[in-house]
């Protein structure tokens, strides 16, 4: 049987090159996303390019905790065994803190932790049994320093990666794996319309790729986080 991925966000930009790059290893594929015709979309293409790579989809909003823990029900009824978690949903809201209207600084931190939160704790039980697991929690060098015009982001993602420490820490004794994925600037929906050249930004691609390779290591060692940056530095 192939080996099983989940993945929360992973119809484009960085989810779905980690679904890609996954499939062509030979693991069956969970995503989720709030777009259910990009959804569709994504399981037309699956199927003359991956045939042999089973791939299911679940429209959830994960910014809302109850959808959360319905995407993670209808992974647990599959009664796989989950090899890898990406916790990838994510928005990008360009404020600074001490210009935040009500319910933005919540906007960011129920999409870019919560989901995360959530998601891991509905599923994390099947892991500790199987006592084998590796979860990516795809932070973001905002989760580093302070990101220019995104002050909420920050503050949602330097949160993620606080979180992601703390259950490295509290799961190594179970066998999983956890790992801070720390991009900066890369080619997704975030960039779109941005006037700059192609080798400015990193692809979503490069990202997947290192996701990939450090899953693939033996039992006895992790990598704990991977910063991952533009060339030609930060933007």
């Amino acid at each position: 049987m192939n080996k099983f991925i989940i993945i929360s966000g992973g119809t484009k930009g960085i989810g779905r090159a980690i679904a890609e790059r996954f499939a062509l290893a030979k693991y069956d594929v969970a995503v989720c996303a709030r777009n259910a015709q990009q959804l569709s979309e994504m399981e037309i293409f699956w199927k003359s390019k991956f045939a042999d790579v089973n791939l299911y989809t679940y429209t959830a909003d994960l910014s809302i905790s109850i959808e959360v823990k319905k995407f993670a029900e209808y992974v647990l009824a599959m009664k796989r065994k989950m090899d890898v978690l990406i916790n990838n949903a994510g928005v990008f809201l360009q404020r600074e803190a001490h210009t935040a209207k009500d319910g933005e600084l919540e906007k960011q931190i129920e999409t870019n932790l919560y989901s995360a939160f959530y998601l891991t704790n509905a599923l994390i039980e099947k892991m500790k049994v199987n006592k084998s697991g590796h979860i990516f929690n795809i932070c973001s060098v905002a989760s580093l320093g302070y990101y220019p015009n995104g002050g909420l982001y920050s503050i949602s993602k330097f949160a993620l990666y606080g979180y992601t420490k703390s259950i490295r820490h509290e799961l190594m004794s179970y066998g999983i794996k956890v790992t801070a994925i720390i991009p900066g600037a890369t080619w997704t929906d975030s960039w779109k319309g941005v006037d700059l050249p192609q080798d400015r930004l990193m692809s979503a691609e490069d990202i997947a790729e290192m996701i990939f390779a450090s899953s693939q290591l033996s039992a006895a060692s992790v990598v704990e986080e991977i910063i991952i940056r533009p060339q030609l530095g930060d933007l």
